[in-house]
């Protein structure tokens, strides 16, 4: 992250990876596997450049509005925690 600093612990130690990304918007979902993101090695902390969160945005609009067509369908179990 070119000499920043974590805005959580300050370290100046991180790490290129990619993650996994989950985009929410009003209930629906889009997952993003390999979303490149940097890794504070220190704390945890994810930090994601605004160019890839813009593309992810993009992406999920055009797919909700049939644009676009998402790689898969994936059904995900629910139950309360209660």
């Amino acid at each position: 992250m070119n000499d920043a600093c974590c805005t959580s612990c300050g370290s100046k130690d991180f790490e290129s990876r990619k993650v996994e990304y989950l985009y929410s918007h009003q209930g629906k979902y889009l997952l993003v596997p390999d979303t490149p993101a940097e890794i504070c090695q220190s704390c945890g902390t994810i930090y994601y450049d605004a160019k890839v969160l813009k593309e992810i945005e993009r992406r999920f609009f055009a797919i909700q509005s049939h644009r676009e067509e998402p790689e898969q369908y994936l059904r995900i179990p629910t139950m309360a925690f209660a």
